[in-house]
């Protein structure tokens, strides 16, 4: 553990990096940071109109392309736009939302967390030179995947746990993308982080009002703000850590930065493997090294 913040950052200059939902929150301070240290940043985002507005607030080189992660067809088409990058960051989510179905028809926590980042970083990898940081949850503990159930089709949605499965398949999908590059002897790392309790957008966009409350009424007597929360993201980015490290604070919510533990289920090992299977049978996207 250490006092490390983005005052820390190495010189980027030279580098490209993407950060998926950047136009806000933890994702918007992850790439004015990254900007401000030289890195040439693609801003990847759904809203060109608030993605070029955030774009307005960095420096250095900064560009803005459309990235619906909801929309298979989207990712790909983004992922054709890239000719080379050094890090992915996979940022973008949506939390506790309602239940509603991405145009792939995956319900909408999954589809979004999970499966369009899986399909983008696939996509991706041939083009990469250092590392995906996918940034996932300490409410990874409230989650189990389902692998026979992964769209709730059979269950009755509940949102938490919904988000739950979410953010547990990020360190999932991390963990096995990090055994397959390993056994493919490719240089590539692939972490994750999670931010602790930030106060960002996420926790006004719940589409339940009496919820939303509450977790309004958390973030200014709990929540640290973005900065704090991108901190752990921006770690994982440029610290020298092994792959498949969970970066986040001591403390859970607040702390120094380093190292940190996940849920035994984070650990799976087989259930990690048939996330991938099942996640290239529903994306249509293959490991590629």
């Amino acid at each position: 553990m250490s006092d490390w913040t983005a005052a820390d950052l190495p010189s980027f200059a030279g580098r490209t990096v993407i950060v998926t939902g950047a136009n806000s929150g933890l994702g918007l301070v992850t790439a004015r940071e990254l900007s401000r240290v030289g890195a040439t940043t693609i801003l990847a985002v759904r809203n060109l109109d608030k993605g070029r507005a955030a774009a307005a607030q960095m420096s250095g080189d900064v560009e803005v392309r459309r990235l619906d992660l909801q929309d298979l067809a989207s990712v790909r088409e983004f992922a054709d736009s890239v000719e080379t990058v050094d890090v992915l960051v996979n940022n973008a989510g949506i939390m506790a939302v309602p239940y509603a179905l991405t145009v792939d028809g995956f319900e909408s926590q999954i589809g979004t967390n999970h499966l369009g980042h899986f399909a983008l970083t696939n996509l991706l990898l041939p083009k990469l030179t250092d590392r995906v940081v996918t940034v996932s949850s300490m409410m990874h503990l409230l989650g189990y995947v389902s692998i026979s159930d992964l769209n709730w089709k059979a269950r009755p949605y509940l949102a938490w746990p919904a988000y739950g499965q979410s953010k547990l398949a990020n360190l999932l999908f991390t963990s096995e993308l990090q055994r397959r590059l390993t056994a493919a002897a490719s240089p590539l790392k692939a972490l994750a982080a999670h931010p602790g309790y930030s106060a960002t957008n996420l926790q006004g966009q719940t589409g339940n009002k009496f919820g939303t409350r509450i977790w309004l009424a958390g973030n200014r007597l709990l929540a640290s703000d973005a900065d704090f929360g991108a901190r752990q993201t921006l770690y994982a980015v440029t610290a020298d850590l092994p792959g498949d490290s969970f970066v986040g604070p001591r403390f859970s919510m607040l702390g120094p930065t380093g190292t940190h533990w996940r849920s035994p289920l984070a650990r799976d090992r087989a259930k990690a493997a048939a996330l991938w299977a099942l996640s290239e049978q529903l994306t249509g996207v293959e490991f590629p090294l």
